[in-house]
């Protein structure tokens, strides 16, 4: 637990120090107004709005993760281009306990956001297990993404480019609300999808609780092979 408060730490202390990660502390503030207070007045002058609803908190949920995805990113980046990350090797955890240690914080910030964005969200009632659970799926998005972007890149430049393409990834499963139904799954190779799909049914009145927890077990599964994958890759690039 000692290794766990000394390594977050110094991630924000970095943080402070770096305005342009600073900047993203305030993201979770300006999504929750937008969320709690813009849309339904938007909802309440266009009565069209009403079918995009669910779409409204997919979009507050999944943008809940870019907060940490793209502060965590950055901070290894960081490390890595500084040669920090070579000094890792002679701190006394194990690689595994290392990236625990980095990424659990910036997780369970992250379901916690989402927990209380579910709660406060005036649009549709959720019970708490399906919150929870949709909270703890939503927010595998941070360790996915921080791990699949430093397994590629090298320094903060060409962290940028691939932070703008990993956003792209994240984001297009949003095109199956806008196909045929018998089309929507086209987009499930790609893990996200699973989670848009949970919150679709999560947000209309009735439910069905089969097809919802076969998609978040498909998201769960799907996102813990993905994460064991890129985590594999991430050993071999971050520390050589």
């Amino acid at each position: 637990m000692k290794h766990l408060f000394i390594l977050a730490g110094t991630d924000f202390k970095l943080i402070f120090r770096d305005p342009s990660l600073r900047a993203f502390l305030f993201f979770p503030i300006m999504l929750f107004a937008i969320i709690i207070w813009f849309v339904p007045s938007l909802i309440e002058k266009y009565e069209i709005l009403e079918d995009y609803i669910p779409l409204f908190i997919m979009v507050g949920a999944v943008e809940n993760t870019q907060m940490f995805s793209f502060i965590s990113s950055m901070v290894l980046i960081d490390e890595k281009e500084t040669q920090v990350a070579q000094m890792y090797g002679i701190v006394p955890l194990s690689r595994i306990q290392f990236l625990l240690f980095r990424l659990l914080i910036p997780y369970s910030f992250t379901v916690l956001l989402n927990v209380i964005l579910l709660l406060t969200q005036p649009f549709v009632h959720i019970s708490f297990i399906y919150i929870l659970l949709i909270s703890i799926l939503t927010a595998l998005i941070v360790p996915a993404y921080v791990l699949g972007i430093n397994s590629i890149v090298k320094n903060r430049m060409e962290g940028m480019i691939y932070i703008k393409a990993f956003n792209m990834l994240v984001l297009v499963p949003f095109a199956a609300f806008f196909v045929p139904e018998n089309f929507k799954h086209v987009f499930g190779f790609l893990p996200t999808h699973w989670i848009l799909q949970s919150i679709e049914l999560v947000s209309i009145e009735s439910p069905q609780n089969g097809n919802l927890l076969l998609f978040l077990l498909i998201g769960f599964v799907f996102f813990a092979g993905v994460i064991y994958w890129l985590a594999r890759s991430f050993f071999k690039k971050h520390f050589s």
